[in-house]
């Protein structure tokens, strides 16, 4: 049985961005679009998600977001941070002195990406269970 849809979906306003002319609603081409590609391509390699998501509170130091996504190793972490620092959504500032620490940061790109990211973040939620998630390669059984 299907689940209807939570009310905050329903009262969510529509986006009154204007799209470039550039853009269509709807591609009339079924080749997937190289910026969806990126997106999804972000998005699948382990922990970046989580780590974004963790960021939002605020900047923090290296430790603070080891701490805010369990089961992430120093080394994971650290390589994600660099690759995400590269693409500019994450920035890092070191403080003066000998013993300063590393704070890092959402930059204005990494911030604009937890919109898409609340938004699967409640979508996830309300449609994917929490217990028994589907095995490696399978898909979830529908209304499951």
């Amino acid at each position: 049985m299907a689940r209807a849809v939570p009310e905050r979906i329903h009262t969510m306003p529509a986006p009154q961005h204007p799209q470039p002319a550039r853009r269509t609603a709807h591609p009339q081409s079924t080749d997937t679009s190289p910026a969806i590609t990126r997106a999804f391509t972000l998005l699948s390699r382990r922990w970046n998600g989580l780590i974004l998501m963790a960021m939002a509170k605020g900047p923090a130091e290296f430790a603070q977001i080891r701490d805010r996504v369990p089961g992430i190793s120093n080394r994971m972490l650290a390589q994600r941070l660099q690759e995400l620092t590269a693409i500019d959504l994450v920035t890092q500032d070191t403080g003066p002195g000998v013993s300063s620490r590393t704070r890092y940061a959402l930059s204005p790109h990494g911030s604009a990406f937890l919109i898409p990211l609340a938004v699967l973040f409640f979508w996830a939620e309300d449609h994917l269970p929490a217990s028994s998630p589907p095995a490696s390669g399978q898909p979830a059984a529908p209304g499951h």
